[in-house]
């Protein structure tokens, strides 16, 4: 049941930007505005205008960038005066997008709104109305279901919400998974239900968030079950441990076999400028963009690796540096956990040709010299030396 395309929805600018210490000024959010055109993501959420005056210049600013035909969403409660507000804002967008929420958990409903479903309904419908009537007929509404994923006690409704919605004047219904709470086929299964319900009268899209880690594997598979719109953010950056993150998603997407807009070079040098933007660090093991990840000190590994290194499936090598825009390519290092094979592959693409009866006293004699030294990499260098001594004691 997967969609025909996929759209990519970035919302770094809205639910990224409010997570940070130190909010990105107007500067910083058309700069980031820019990187987000030039990895081509189908749609932007420019911010929450109606929150403050900031935010309202800054989504007007980004709105009035906005190339011709890049859907550039405001987000906004369900509120008239805010939705107005909002409006204001984004109008000046090419093809503007008003995106209004509302819970529609149970529990949401009785602890923090403390009003009862019917209110919800009317609420929904209300707020959705009056957007539709001052946006006119041709511009998209996305509702959302806050704590959608949250709302399997009282599902039956949700359906009734999101109908109501779609009655209204919506076209994207998006399902969020506000705080992640169980694993990703409860999600799935809730967004599939949702899927066959709405039918072809509104866009399903997924919104999810990553406290227990799992954002990125819940929007993939949810895409398999009738979700055409995925939310991402630069670098995962949102709310507690962040948002589902734009570079995972689109590059499992694309292993998989779907075809994206994305412009996969610009990858790594978005993120880069990213974690220089907000002062959040790239960890050495973060998937896609992490600087270890090409890394190989396995001796079993060094080897599969030494074969394949120039094929375009590695074997241990989901896709290739340059892919994502990296300029560094897959590395072997010498720790005492290495094999033969990695020493031979250094001293090889440094012209230098030891004779197999020697590799393993090489071998023999680095791995003493990382076990003496608190198991310590050996560096390309050292066994450049120690090879060159070898040879020229024959």
């Amino acid at each position: 049941m997967k969609p025909n395309q996929i759209k990519i929805q970035d919302v770094t600018l809205r639910d990224g930007n409010q997570a940070l210490r130190k909010p990105w000024t107007l500067e910083e959010k058309i700069e980031v505005f820019d990187l987000l055109v030039e990895l081509n993501v189908d749609g932007i959420e420019v911010g929450f205008p109606s929150s403050n005056e900031t935010e309202f210049v800054a989504s007007k600013t980004l709105a009035k960038r906005a190339p011709v035909g890049k859907p550039i969403a405001g987000l906004s409660r369900a509120n008239e005066t805010e939705i107005a507000k909002t409006w204001d804002a984004i109008q000046y967008a090419n093809k503007p997008r008003m995106h209004i929420v509302f819970p529609v958990s149970d529990f949401s409903i009785r602890n923090v709104l403390k009003i009862s479903e019917k209110e919800v309904i009317q609420k929904i419908q209300k707020s959705v109305s009056f957007a539709r009537s001052i946006v006119g007929p041709e511009v998209e509404i996305q509702f959302s279901g806050e704590h959608f994923g949250d709302a399997i006690e009282n599902f039956a409704f949700t359906k009734d919400a999101f109908l109501s919605a779609i009655e209204a004047g919506a076209n994207i219904i998006n399902l969020p998974n506000t705080v992640e709470r169980y694993r990703p086929m409860v999600f799935v299964n809730m967004v599939k239900e949702i899927s066959e319900f709405i039918g072809n009268k509104a866009k399903v899209s997924v919104h999810t968030h990553n406290d227990l880690g799992m954002a990125t594997a819940t929007s993939v598979e949810c895409v398999y079950v009738g979700a055409e719109q995925i939310e991402v953010a630069l670098n995962g950056l949102g709310e507690r441990a962040g948002n589902t993150n734009l570079y995972e998603t689109c590059i499992a997407l694309h292993q998989n076999g779907e075809t994206l807009g994305i412009n996969f070079q610009r990858i790594y040098p978005t993120a880069k400028r990213i974690a220089e933007m907000t002062g959040i660090p790239i960890g050495e093991k973060t998937p896609i963009i992490g600087e270890d990840i090409f890394s190989h000190r396995s001796g079993i590994h060094q080897d599969g690796v030494a074969k394949t290194i120039k094929q375009s499936k590695g074997a241990y090598r989901t896709f290739s540096p340059e892919f994502v825009g990296r300029k560094d390519a897959e590395t072997i290092s010498f720790t005492n956990q290495s094999g033969h094979r990695a020493i031979q592959f250094l001293l090889e693409n440094r012209g230098i040709f030891v004779p197999q009866t020697k590799v393993h006293q090489l071998f023999e004699t680095a791995k003493s010299i990382s076990s003496k030294e608190n198991n310590r990499e050996i560096t390309e260098a050292e066994l450049v030396e120690l090879a060159t001594g070898l040879v020229a004691s024959l």
